[in-house]
């Protein structure tokens, strides 16, 4: 079985939204489900049709969390040591060097990727290109915008 590469914050997220999920949602949806029961004939019984619809969501996104944290590998990168090399988890800040400007990303696993929080997925080019070069290393990728070239500054091994 393949396991996907996680890190422990995005473990932690899953794990707090599945909690949530079971000890808050689940609960609510049973009882919105058995007030619209009360309100009689079910095929008629719109909050009963939503209620039930919304269970099918709330019980298959259940699912799917404990499928991924399953099949996850998940690595704590800040139990590394940092000898300055670009590893799954870190956090790389680069000199972009055509526009001279500074980014910081965290490359992580594809379930936590958001490029507007500078959270890379592994498989990015960005990322692969990152992925085992060392502080003062220069890149060169080609990105969806065309060809980019950074000097990566800083490698840390974050939370």
């Amino acid at each position: 079985m393949n396991r996907s590469p996680m890190t422990q914050s995005g473990a932690n997220k899953l794990e707090e939204e599945l909690k949530r999920l079971r000890s808050v949602e689940r609960p609510r949806i049973i009882k919105a489900i058995a007030e619209a029961r009360k309100l009689g004939d079910l095929k008629e019984n719109a909050e009963y049709q939503a209620a039930r619809e919304e269970q099918g969501f709330i019980e298959g996104r259940i699912k799917e969390i404990e499928h991924k944290l399953a099949n996850a590998q998940i690595i704590d990168v800040t139990k590394l040591p940092n000898n300055g090399k670009v590893v799954f988890g870190a956090t790389v800040v680069v000199l972009d060097l055509d526009t001279n400007e500074e980014i910081r990303y965290k490359i992580v696993g594809d379930d936590e990727a958001d490029i507007k929080q500078n959270l890379i997925s592994v498989h990015s080019p960005i990322a692969r290109a990152l992925i085992g070069k060392f502080e003062g290393d220069k890149v060169e990728f080609e990105a969806p915008g065309g060809r980019r070239c950074y000097e990566i500054l800083e490698v840390l091994y974050l939370a």
